[in-house]
C-alpha cells in the first residue's frame, strides 16, 4: 500500500531556548493515510469549508468562536475515517533535553532526531511511504536527506520513497495535522486560552472517550508518544 504522511510541529522554539516560558513541551505530529484516499479527503474537507463558509488556512491558531463549527466538523471527519486516517505525535519535555550531551549542542540536529523518533515506528513493513513536512529554513541544507537516509536504513522492509518539505498553506491535509497537533499541545502545555479551543479539545476527547494523554505504542488511530529521555523507555 502507498502511504502518505503529512507532518507539522508545535512550540519548536522551546527546543534549546534559555528564555523563560510558561510552556515546556515541544511536539511534532502528523496524519497518515493511503495515497489513494488523498483526493477524497481533500474534497471532503473543502466541502466542509463551503458549508461553513470558512476559507483561508486551517490551523490551531485560527480556531475562534466564529469558525468553531468548521473545526468541530473536521475533527468529526477525522474520526469517521477510522484506521484509514491516523494521527501520531511525539511530545518532548524540553526541560529534559540535553542538547550538549546528546545532540552535539545543535538544536536543529535535535529537532530532526525527534522527527526520526516520530516516524521510524510509524512505518510498517511492505508499504511505501512519502513523507511531507512543513517548509522551514534549515541551517544545514542536508537535514531532510539525512532524515530520509536514516528512515530508509531503519525500515528495510518498507520503501521510504521521499521526505519532502512543502508549505502548509497549500496542503489541506497538513492543515488538519496542525489542528490535531495544536489541540494535543495545548492540553500538555496547559495553554488553552479560549473557549472555542477548549471545545475543539473536548470534541477530540469525546471521540477518544478519554482525555488527551500519552498512549501505548500499539494505539493506531490517535497515538500520543510522550518520549522518556535520559535513558528511560516509553
Amino acid at each position: 500500500m502507498d502511504i502518505e504522511i503529512y507532518c507539522d510541529e508545535s512550540n519548536q522554539q522551546l527546543l534549546g531556548s534559555t528564555e523563560p516560558s510558561d510552556k515546556r513541551f515541544f511536539l511534532i505530529g502528523g496524519i497518515w493515510f493511503p495515497a489513494s484516499k488523498r483526493s477524497e479527503y481533500k474534497e471532503a474537507i473543502n466541502n466542509i469549508r463551503q458549508e461553513e463558509q470558512c476559507f483561508g488556512e486551517a490551523k490551531w491558531k485560527a480556531v475562534s468562536p466564529s469558525r468553531l463549527s468548521f473545526y468541530l466538523k473536521i475533527i468529526d471527519f477525522f474520526f469517521r475515517q477510522e484506521y484509514d486516517l491516523r494521527f501520531r505525535c511525539i511530545v518532548v519535555d524540553t526541560q529534559r533535553v540535553d542538547l550538549q550531551k546528546y545532540h552535539e549542542a545543535d538544536k536543529e540536529l535535535g529537532y530532526y532526531k525527534f522527527y526520526y523518533q516520530l516516524l521510524k515506528n510509524w512505518i510498517e513493513d511492505f508499504n511505501s511511504y512519502r513523507v511531507f513536512v512543513d517548509l522551514k529554513t534549515n541551517r544545514s541544507p542536508h537535514r531532510l536527506a539525512v532524515l530520509y537516509n536514516f528512515l530508509s536504513v531503519s525500515n528495510i522492509l518498507a520503501d521510504v520513497v521521499s521526505v519532502q518539505a512543502l508549505p502548509s498553506k497549500d496542503l489541506v491535509l497538513m492543515q488538519l495535522a496542525d489542528v490535531l497537533l495544536g489541540g494535543v499541545s495545548a492540553k500538555f502545555n496547559n495553554s488553552v486560552v479560549s473557549n472555542a479551543k477548549l471545545e475543539v479539545i473536548k470534541q477530540i476527547e469525546h471521540h477518544l472517550r478519554h482525555p488527551v494523554m500519552p498512549t501505548s505504542r500499539g494505539v493506531k488511530k490517535f497515538n500520543v508518544f510522550k518520549i522518556v529521555l535520559l535513558g528511560g523507555s516509553r
